[in-house]
């Protein structure tokens, strides 16, 4: 298994993707201040995510992070790492399961995992399909699933 195309700082062409590579990132805090600006823009004010009197007496025993403030992250977080620089076409979807909570003081990281991909000639690429995992400071999946990504190819 190997990292170091993943890790480059410029895009990957679709045929530079090899199905089992993988990378991860660098670790994210998430803060009360992430927690309270995702809910000012999202409007989701949610007492299990904004009032720890509340959220004290509820099954984590304090606030949890949004499920989607965590995606919202990850998708920053697979930016930062550069293969998608100036090659990705299009965020064709995904596949989403929230395995556990995140708290105030989190850190979060992202693994990314080549898992599968599907020539395109006709849009100008392929499908590349990531296998994706939000993994806290503990070494413990949050949340996981796939994305399906439209890569350019090569000379389109």
């Amino acid at each position: 298994m190997t990292t170091r195309k993943l890790a480059q700082p410029a895009g990957l062409y679709f045929e530079e993707f090899e199905i089992g590579d993988t990378v991860e990132s660098v670790g994210r805090t998430i803060t009360e201040t992430d927690i309270v600006n995702f809910a000012g823009i999202s409007g989701d004010w949610n007492l299990i995510h904004t009032d720890a009197e509340y959220s004290a007496t509820q099954m984590f025993k304090q606030r949890v992070a949004h499920g989607l403030l965590i995606l919202s992250i990850a998708s920053g977080q697979a930016v930062r790492l550069g293969f998608m620089e100036d090659t990705i076409l299009a965020f064709r979807g995904l596949e989403w399961k929230f395995q556990r909570p995140v708290f105030i003081n989190d850190t979060i990281r992202l693994r990314v995992t080549i898992e599968e991909k599907k020539e395109m000639r006709r849009m100008g690429g392929g499908l590349v399909n990531f296998k994706m995992e939000v993994i806290n400071q503990k070494d413990e999946v949050c949340q996981r699933g796939t994305w399906e990504i439209l890569c350019k190819a090569k000379g389109a």
